[in-house]
């Protein structure tokens, strides 16, 4: 007989919430043990059943030994998998930008930290800058921390060939399967880790009480609607036969479940074994993960294919589209072409770009995460990001956004034109990366940053952070210099009243780009007061056209030219 529920574990924590990176060894179980038992002990202090940024940073300095800067990312990265609203989003934002200095904006970030300002049940603290500094549900951001083993080597592993703890994987190929794949985006590692981790991450939901001297739970041991109700941060699912999407406590509270989460109505709690074992029973995969796109979702004809090459591009989404879950659009194995598009289907979705060589991709929507992925000789122009754009394992690419935050891992030689309110993360194996300001606009720019919450201040694309000791060392970034720095202008028409670069440019890089315009100026001048015959100026012409033209082919400019010209008609790329 056929489960009446269905369980999965949720994509957004582990795509968006878990750090591309092995996590901190003060992050393991047996330390989160301990700050759950530290935090409900101190419940008065504002550390349960929200945590306040100013005890978390004295738990995660004080105690777990973590610097400043990574307890602000991880309390901060949380914060952003709770669907903020946009204009709370730019009020956030406006409040950090008005801050003088670091000082200031410890003291900003901390204003919304006294306990007596939360709201009962989860509601939002009455501080005004409430959205600035929230208060956290503490036994989801447990949650939140132990997810972050997702990406931790094992030596086990490593031994036995599954996985090899290698920074960085040397000119990554665009055919074979490689040796570490992204977990971030795997449904089933996600489903896999839960699975293996269940019991422990249950145990760490438990009030004192329900636990051994050593922190275990017993046979006798029962777990509090509250707890079942954090862990809907990780799993939801739905019941056989109807296409809505109901988080886990919900769920865990239909009355043909009891029997078998071992629910009592006079107790408010779960049986500890039957709930786990129930849990266990109803996991599945992910109905809106990436394995049932690439297997079950609708293929969109975007891309041209290109003769002479046995690549095939390949483009999914999601069949199915709730409003409980952002869609999600794979592209993989683009070669050779500019690819452009302000659909629909991209809006709000999390955008996976796998395997793209020689080619410039346009996805000018605003979008929930972007992840690029073994690519190489690329150029990437992305509509604002709400959460994150993640790099890894790729050559040579430049990518062009507006985003909250920038992860960067195992590149070599990619530039990144970037306007984000946060410090671009330098994880693991990069070499040669460099940063430059957002650069270009098209016309529903500001709509779409307004969108996703996104603000022109404030902007530390400038100001990187170095997340793991092995990326200590500074020599892997530079700042693009002013005299490398051209403006970048996206060749399409479209609606809207963006007419500039949003923010505009730092004073170095306006000043480059003026002192470029006036040669150019001095330049046409000369050619003006040069008194050439008719005959002259035709020969002058044909000269500086076949100059530019050995220059187009010198740089690679030329291809890009090419791919602008519209497909014939039988290949023409479908609506999205």
């Amino acid at each position: 007989m056929e489960a009446p529920v269905r369980l999965w574990v949720k994509t957004e924590p582990f795509l968006v919430g878990a750090l591309p990176a092995p996590p901190p060894a003060r992050l393991g179980p047996h330390y989160l043990r301990k700050m759950a038992a530290y935090a409900r002990a101190r419940a008065a202090e504002g550390c349960f059943p929200r945590l306040s940024w100013p005890r978390w940073r004295h738990i995660a300095c004080g105690k777990l030994q973590l610097g400043r800067g990574l307890a602000w990312l991880y309390f901060e990265l949380f914060h952003s998998l709770l669907r903020p609203d946009p204009p709370r989003s730019l009020e956030w934002a406006e409040a950090e930008a008005a801050c003088a200095g670091p000082d200031e904006l410890e003291q900003e970030r901390s204003k919304a930290g006294a306990p007596s300002r939360a709201g009962r049940h989860g509601e939002s603290p009455a501080h005004p800058n409430a959205s600035f500094s929230p208060l956290l549900d503490t036994l989801q951001f447990l949650l939140f921390l132990y997810v972050q083993q997702v990406n931790k080597v094992s030596l086990r592993r490593s031994l036995i060939g599954e996985e090899w703890p290698s920074p960085r994987t040397k000119s990554p190929s665009l055919t074979g399967k490689s040796a570490s794949e992204n977990k971030n985006w795997s449904d089933q590692d996600h489903c896999a880790f839960v699975q293996s981790h269940l019991s422990d991450m249950l145990e760490l939901l438990l009030e004192p009480e329900q636990l051994t001297a050593s922190s275990h739970s017993t046979h006798s041991s029962l777990v509090s609607y509250e707890a079942v109700r954090a862990l809907s941060f990780l799993i939801e699912g739905g019941v056989s036969k109807s296409r809505m999407v109901h988080p886990l406590h919900e769920l865990a509270l239909w009355q043909p479940c009891h029997g078998q989460n071992g629910y009592s109505k006079v107790s408010r709690a779960f049986s500890f074994p039957k709930l786990e074992s129930w849990l266990r029973s109803c996991l599945t995969t992910n109905p809106f993960g990436m394995t049932a796109c690439l297997k079950s979702g609708k293929k969109l004809a975007w891309a041209q294919q290109v003769e002479g090459t046995t690549r095939r591009a390949k483009i999914a989404c999601n069949t199915r589209v709730v409003p409980e879950v952002f869609p999600m659009v794979i592209m993989s194995q683009v070669y050779k072409q500019t690819l452009a598009k302000s659909s629909d289907t991209l809006v709000g979705a999390h955008v996976r770009i796998h395997r793209c060589n020689e080619s410039f991709i346009y996805l000018l929507s605003p979008l929930r995460s972007v992840t690029i992925e073994k690519c190489r000789n690329s150029t990437f122009v992305l509509g604002p990001v709400q959460a994150s754009v993640h790099v890894h394992s790729c050559d040579n690419v430049k990518v062009i956004v507006v985003c909250h935050r920038l992860c960067l891992s195992s590149t070599s030689s990619c530039t990144f034109y970037i306007l984000t309110p946060t410090q671009p993360l330098i994880l693991l194996g990069n070499e040669a990366v460099s940063f430059a300001p957002f650069h270009t606009h098209y016309p529903m720019l500001e709509d779409h940053m307004a969108q996703v919450g996104l603000a022109t201040l404030p902007n530390y694309w400038d100001s990187p952070m170095l997340v793991c000791k092995e990326s200590g060392d500074t020599s892997v970034f530079r700042l693009l210099p002013p005299s490398d720095f051209y403006t970048f202008v996206i060749p399409f028409e479209m609606e809207g009243d963006t007419t500039e670069t949003p923010g505009g440019l730092p004073h170095a890089y306006q000043k480059a780009l003026s002192q470029r315009e006036q040669k150019v100026q001095i330049w046409q001048k000369t050619v003006k007061e040069a008194g050439l015959t008719k005959d002259q100026r035709k020969q002058f012409q044909m000269l500086v056209e076949n100059k530019f033209y050995e220059w187009l082919v010198q740089t690679g400019n030329r291809q890009q030219l090419d791919s602008l010209v519209p497909p014939a008609v039988g290949s023409k790329q479908a609506a999205g």
